[in-house]
């Protein structure tokens, strides 16, 4: 009798949401990692996939193993590939552990690998390109968490100079006058794992043009554990989608006990077909292939 192949594992998820990339793998309790390209940053790095080597940038949420122990690989590969030095941006309080961590590595290899970590206190941020800032959020997890907003700084011209000509505003710039001001415009959100609270309808997450949200417990029983494990159940989302104006959510952090076309269902039924409609699983290979199947069609008649 021939044996059964061994299970699929470790499908990249993708989904395009004009103009990012939103790729990665997210399963509760195995491994997150979830890519913004566009942004030069990943969130969390419970393994490490081929494609999270390209970000220069992890923003870790909190230190649970399926959310951190790619991190080693990631900074070695980094160097052995000779793309550059690996920066991880994490939670001021867990800084210290992972130092220690990459200490350790130096007695099993030999060798000392370069990166650099990053702490952030909660609202700290930094620049990650050019006008893009990467803001730690703060949020209530198990463990000392942070939730990431990335943040365009955009200079506009005040009204009361809009229609003048170019070089009277270079003269008013020259007398010193202030004739911009600065826009702050959310891109995108993350929640990293988290129980509901006031931090969740700040304007970074409210404004946010996508939110990448941990969604857990779909199941009505497991209301409870979600509490106690501090996460988000679906039916936390019902408030949340009432506040968010992102035009798209993705779900990330389902646990294997929830198929997708289950997970889909439940949505619909508790936060209504038209809500849900702007809600995605990130882990949803079938579906977002198809759509982006149709995207392409779309763009090449």
């Amino acid at each position: 009798m021939i044996p059964k192949a061994p299970p699929r594992s470790g499908q990249v998820g993708f989904l395009y949401l004009p103009p990012f990339r939103i790729q990665g793998v997210s399963i509760a309790g195995e491994q997150t990692m979830v890519q913004i390209p566009e942004l030069d940053v990943a969130f969390d790095i419970g393994l490490c996939p081929k494609i999270a080597l390209t970000s220069p940038y992890i923003a870790l949420s909190h230190g649970h193993m399926d959310h951190v122990a790619g991190l080693p690989y990631y900074f070695s590969q980094r160097m052995f590939q000779k793309i550059g030095k690996g920066k991880v941006v994490c939670h001021e309080e867990i800084a210290g552990p992972l130092q220690r961590m990459m200490a350790s590595w130096v007695d099993l290899e030999q060798q000392q690998t370069e990166h650099e970590i990053i702490p952030l206190k909660p609202d700290d941020q930094i620049e990650i390109k050019k006008n893009i800032f990467l803001r730690a959020l703060e949020v209530s997890h198990t463990v000392p968490a942070l939730g990431y907003s990335i943040i365009e700084y955009r200079s506009k011209l005040n009204s009361e100079y809009i229609g003048m000509p170019q070089e009277h505003l270079r003269d008013l710039k020259k007398q010193g006058k202030e004739i911009t001001h600065t826009l702050q415009i959310p891109l995108i959100a993350y929640t990293g794992d988290t129980q509901m609270g006031p931090f969740l309808f700040r304007d970074e997450f409210a404004k946010a043009q996508i939110v990448v949200c941990e969604c857990t417990f779909f199941e009505d029983d497991h209301q409870q554990r979600a509490k106690i494990g501090k996460h988000i159940h679906v039916e936390d989302l019902v408030g949340l989608l009432d506040i968010w104006e992102a035009q798209a959510v993705v779900l990330v952090h389902l646990s294997r006990r929830t198929n997708m076309q289950t997970a889909r269902q439940v949505l619909d039924s508790v936060v209504g077909p038209k809500q849900a409609s702007r809600v995605h699983f990130l882990m949803d290979h079938r579906a977002n292939r198809l759509r982006y199947e149709q995207q392409a069609e779309c763009v090449n008649t």
